[in-house]
């Protein structure tokens, strides 16, 4: 049983994504949380979100606890860069780019070893 959820048109690079999501990729929910939570970085606000979204989304389909929960798949692909112009001098125009990025966390059951 997995559960999804995506974010799409995210104003952040998927670069500054992705050193974040690497280090929450195939851990347990609670502790991928905690992770986030003391990460410096404003893309651990993005990814706790959607992070949030998927165990949401995962309680409502089969009314499992986030305890249960792994991370199994995270990743951040590119979105469409918006091309901006920045005046220079004698004339000149520099292109600035705002890159964007798509999201997507997927978490799954953790079937529990019984001894």
């Amino acid at each position: 049983m997995e559960s999804r959820s995506k974010e799409s048109y995210i104003r952040m690079p998927a670069r500054k994504l992705r050193r974040v999501i690497n280090e929450v990729r195939g851990k347990k929910v609670p502790e991928a949380l905690t992770i986030l939570k003391f990460m410096p970085y404003f893309a651990a606000k993005v990814v706790e979100k959607n992070l949030v979204s998927a165990v949401a989304n995962a309680s409502e389909k089969w009314g499992v606890l986030s305890d249960n929960l792994l991370v199994s798949e995270i990743f951040a692909d590119e979105g469409p860069t918006y091309k901006r112009a920045k005046p220079r001098a004698q004339g000149r125009i520099y292109r600035i780019l705002k890159r964007t990025s798509h999201l997507t966390v997927k978490v799954k059951v953790v079937e529990e070893k019984g001894g």
